[in-house]
């Protein structure tokens, strides 16, 4: 657990946000630059993850396993560490 959060610390270090303005918000998540990015622990299954917004609205999220997601309004695709793709738009859903 704590090579994990000597990580997330790394990671957060040589991002671009690292030095923008966070704070913790009540759900316990972290926000960086008035939420464009943000940060979070699941002390529950031990993974960590972090979100940043790019100027077109679309949120990429990483997680410390190796997924990745992106999402916008409400629809959006994600890869799973296996490799595995599932994509949900506005009138489908599945994975491949």
């Amino acid at each position: 657990m704590a090579k994990n959060i000597i990580l997330i610390i790394a990671c957060w270090a040589f991002s671009s946000t690292a030095f923008a303005a966070c704070a913790r918000a009540p759900d316990g998540r972290v926000v960086c630059g008035e939420g464009a990015a943000a940060g979070g622990y699941n002390p529950n299954t031990g993974n960590a993850w972090k979100a940043e917004t790019n100027g077109r609205g679309v949120t990429t999220t990483e997680t410390l396993r190796g997924g990745e997601a992106k999402t916008k309004d409400g629809m959006g695709a994600v890869q799973g560490p296996g490799g595995k793709t599932c994509v949900k738009g506005r009138y489908n859903k599945g994975c491949n």
